[in-house]
């Protein structure tokens, strides 16, 4: 069955462009040009995939994407922006997007980026039929329910920040690099923004962590990259 990718963005050139394209690629397309829109066509068409612009009229994306994990966790979203600030790029991870892509952005790069995120989150629904829990102290990382558990309190995790702890609680004590885990985990061979997988760990930090700043499982090897603490 072909997978569904809703695109929104408000220049109808570059949804013509891209909706050609992935159609090339099999995916059945959606699209929307505003905010509004967007959240209409997400709850009747329940996409597989979002690519989501930041500048939007009546919802801005940010604004889109928060509505969206507020219910749902899994679907990946993609960030579309054509702002080189910082600042933007950290508050889409920070709400919940996957990733995000800058404009101009190859084609070749997006379409990669897209079936890496559907690619995972068929695998991960493959594994959650698998009922094993990983303990750590008082940290309990649940498959079947995609979350960890702290002294039973559930941490809300996102898909991305599960599928994170996992990976490193997976192979305690191994120190990853930022490449890795972007290649491990976000399954991007040759690109990606290595601030993702910063912002992504002080996310689970904050959910996980008793005192972010002083971590207990997620710890820093300076100048190397991160692992998992038992």
């Amino acid at each position: 069955m072909s997978k569904k990718v809703l695109i929104v963005d408000d220049e109808k050139n570059i949804v013509d462009i891209l909706s050609f394209n992935l159609k090339k690629e099999g995916f059945e397309i959606m699209t929307a040009y505003d905010g509004e829109a967007a959240l209409e066509q997400y709850e009747e068409n329940r996409p597989d995939l979002v690519l989501l612009d930041v500048m939007l009229p009546l919802l801005d994306g940010f604004e889109v994407c928060r509505r969206i994990r507020e219910t749902d966790k899994v679907t990946p979203i993609i960030m579309l922006t054509a702002r080189e600030e910082e600042t933007d790029k950290v508050l889409g991870l920070d709400i919940g997007a996957d990733d995000y892509i800058t404009k101009p952005f190859s084609l070749r790069e997006l379409q990669a980026r897209i079936k890496a995120n559907i690619r995972r989150t068929i695998a991960n629904a493959e594994d959650s039929e698998e009922s094993d829990e990983k303990h750590s102290g008082e940290l309990v990382i649940d498959n079947e329910r995609h979350d960890a558990f702290i002294s039973g309190r559930a941490s809300d995790l996102t898909q991305r920040e599960f599928e994170l702890v996992s990976f490193l609680a997976a192979s305690p004590g191994k120190v990853f690099s930022r490449e890795e885990l972007l290649n491990k985990v976000w399954q991007y061979d040759y690109f990606g923004d290595l601030r993702a997988v910063d912002v992504a760990i002080r996310r689970l930090r904050e959910k996980i962590e008793d005192d972010p700043s002083q971590p207990r499982y997620v710890m820093t090897k300076r100048g190397v990259g991160y692992y998992f603490k038992l």
